[in-house]
């Protein structure tokens, strides 16, 4: 019998293309089955870029590629290579939350938003979101994982994260709708589920060309309805009101402006809108918000970045926290801490994360906060999260350190299966008891509480696969030796090389923050002074040169530590006589401007009050000095010191 080859057919019969159905076949059994042992799948030889080549061995780069298998493509990489890009745009609507309250004269609105458990997010969401810090953080997403790569592990945000900082539900029904909607049907559904007219709808989507609506449409038909209108009307009103929070939440796209009607499909019936479980929907919203946002072509994040930034306070509240002293435990964790902007640059923040140590993470945050809310058994659930026609897979084994437990080596990250496969997937969820880890699976508890630790094998395999620190080291802030020997030669004589090589040494300096010191960015400021000038001070260029005073001698810029503010070398202090103020001569090279006249007079502003001028001797051959000249130069100098 001929040998069959690998698609079905014998070596001697010709080759056919295989159907659709075939195909269709292959790629569910290839998506649903369970992921081979990696020591026996035979892995397909794809073609290989230049950004893979790079990383084959690279120290910042993973190794073994078994896990990280799309890291070619992530913004990571292009960071490595030195392809630098701007912080993030934000999508954040806290501050169009409060353009649409419940007062006292809408109390039948609250009270079903609050029987749905949606009623903290009214309160709880962050003014403002940190561009550089959030931007960073994304940098460190890795989609395969869903769990962010810091230097000592992963992190990722729990369902116990969802259920402490935002108290929604986050067991209940899966959520789960159509894709996608027509034209017709967008219409058709606000028409029979806000009230509105076909043409009112009708324009609507129009304008937003697209199957949604505008929020700030939504608070000018709607917010308006109070207690004393019609029954029907107070329905209309609370279904906008939800339709309106859910998109500025959980469910903020990238359009800023809009939400999807396809959301208002699930306040149909307002009895049931607590029935779903609305944090595990969020959270798997926020994953492929996160994993979209990691490609480098994408210049912004959606997704409820609330959840996201009170998650890095819980966890990192030495760097970047500000907390709100007058909160209580009965209240949710975000509103713990105050929003603000981080200060610091995306790349000083991202130098910042390639430094941070274990001991510096707050590994269970929630500790304080357990007689309120204990941790629920759900968070232990080992499977996928969806929100529609997004499915994301969950891993609590790969952050047991979140959970008090001592970090082994995690099985391989699992493929989930096409979202049109709800029906399979909503039973896993009903079912997610039988689905959790099990005592086994979790291990042994650390010693002590909070002390991240992990077994002695898993840095070691850690190292291998994952992308560890973020910024090469080439282009990290400061005069390291890599950085000064890819600045353009310093003896150059035109003057762009030399603008070029003075720009790029401040640009290194401004880039590492605002921790340096102030004399780093005077021996920055000084070299590239002496640069632009055409001097060198490393180099006998002058023909006179004339040395500072000992009690005022400085390290030269090229000796100063910039990569480290800590370990920075201050001058010896400055001795109380003042000393005079050296200017070094041009460059013999640089000819002086030709004189097209008498020289314009030298103004020299008089001495401080408090110092008392040397007394000139006495010169029988000089000149009578001008009284009036004189009094002109004071009374200059004084008007330029008043202004």
């Amino acid at each position: 019998m001929p040998p069959r080859t690998r698609g079905g057919y014998t070596s001697d019969a010709p080759r056919r293309r295989p159907t659709g159905s075939e195909r269709r076949r292959r790629v569910h059994l290839r998506e649903v089955d369970p992921v081979p042992d990696p020591d026996l799948v035979e892995h397909p030889q794809h073609d290989r870029d230049e950004t893979e080549e790079v990383f084959e061995g690279a120290r910042g780069g993973p190794i073994d590629r078994s896990i990280l298998r799309s890291f070619h493509k992530h913004v990571a990489a292009k960071i490595w290579l030195g392809e630098d890009q701007a912080p993030l745009k934000l999508v954040n609507h806290g501050a169009k939350l409060q353009l649409w309250e419940l007062d006292m004269e809408r109390s039948r609105i609250y009270e079903t938003v609050h029987r749905s458990g949606l009623a903290p997010l009214t309160s709880c969401s962050h003014r403002v979101a940190s561009r550089p810090m959030l931007s960073a953080f994304c940098e460190r997403w890795q989609p395969e994982s869903t769990t962010f790569h810091m230097p000592f592990g992963e992190m990722t945000i729990t369902l116990d994260d969802v259920a402490s900082i935002l108290h929604i539900p986050i067991t209940g029904s899966m959520i789960s709708f159509p894709q996608p909607l027509r034209v017709d049907d967008v219409n058709a559904l606000l028409v029979e589920l806000l009230g509105t007219t076909d043409v009112e709808a009708s324009l609507e989507t129009e304008q937003c060309r697209s199957p949604s609506v505008r929020l700030l449409w939504l608070r000018d038909h709607f917010s308006t309805i109070t207690d004393a209108s019609s029954d029907d009307d107070i329905m209309f009103a609370t279904r906008a009101f939800l339709l309106h929070l859910v998109g500025c939440t959980l469910f903020a796209d990238k359009s800023a402006t809009s939400v999807a009607v396809v959301y208002l499909e699930l306040f149909r019936d307002l009895s049931m809108v607590g029935s779903y479980a609305w944090g595990a929907a969020c959270l798997a919203y926020l994953y492929r918000q996160l994993t979209t946002a990691t490609r480098f072509e994408v210049r912004q994040l959606g997704g409820y970045l609330t959840l996201l930034q009170a998650w890095i306070y819980e966890h990192f509240p030495e760097m970047f926290s500000s907390p709100d002293m007058s909160y209580t435990e009965s209240r949710p964790r975000a509103l713990r801490w105050r929003s603000h902007v981080i200060p610091d640059s995306l790349q000083s923040v991202r130098e910042r994360l390639d430094r941070l140590q274990i001991s510096e993470v707050c590994w269970e945050p929630y500790v304080d906060h357990r007689a309120e809310h204990p941790l629920p058994d759900i968070a232990w659930y080992s499977g996928c999260l969806k929100c529609g026609q997004v499915v994301e897979p969950y891993h609590p084994e790969r952050v047991l350190r979140q959970f008090g437990y001592i970090q082994t080596i995690p099985p391989r990250p699992f493929t989930p299966p096409r979202p049109d496969r709800s029906i399979l997937l909503e039973q896993y969820w009903e079912r997610w008891t039988d689905h959790v880890l099990t005592d086994q699976s979790r291990g042994r508890r650390c010693h002590y509480s909070g002390s991240g630790e992990s077994v002695p094998e898993y840095m070691a395999w850690y190292d291998r696969i994952s992308h560890r620190i973020v910024q090469p080291p080439q282009l990290r802030s400061g005069f390291t030796t890599d950085a000064r020997s890819s600045l353009p030669s310093h003896a150059a004589s035109t003057s762009d090389t030399r603008a070029a090589r003075a720009l790029t040494l401040l640009r290194l300096v401004i880039s590492g923050g605002r921790e340096q010191s102030v004399d780093v960015f005077w021996g920055a400021l000084n070299e590239a002074h002496g640069i632009l000038a055409g001097s060198d001070e490393t180099s006998a260029s002058h023909s006179t040169p004339s040395p500072a005073p000992a009690s005022h001698s400085t390290p030269s810029p090229a000796t100063l530590p910039f990569f480290s503010p800590a370990t920075f070398v201050y001058p010896p202090a400055a001795s109380d006589d003042p000393s005079p103020l050296i200017v070094p001569p041009p460059p013999a090279s640089v000819a002086p401007p030709a004189a097209s006249g008498p020289p314009p007079p030298l103004i020299v502003p008089p001495p401080p009050a408090s110092v008392a001028p040397p007394a000139p001797a006495p010169d029988s051959s000089a000149p009578a000095p001008d009284s009036t000249a004189s009094t002109t130069v004071y009374v200059r100098a004084k008007r330029k010191k008043k202004t």
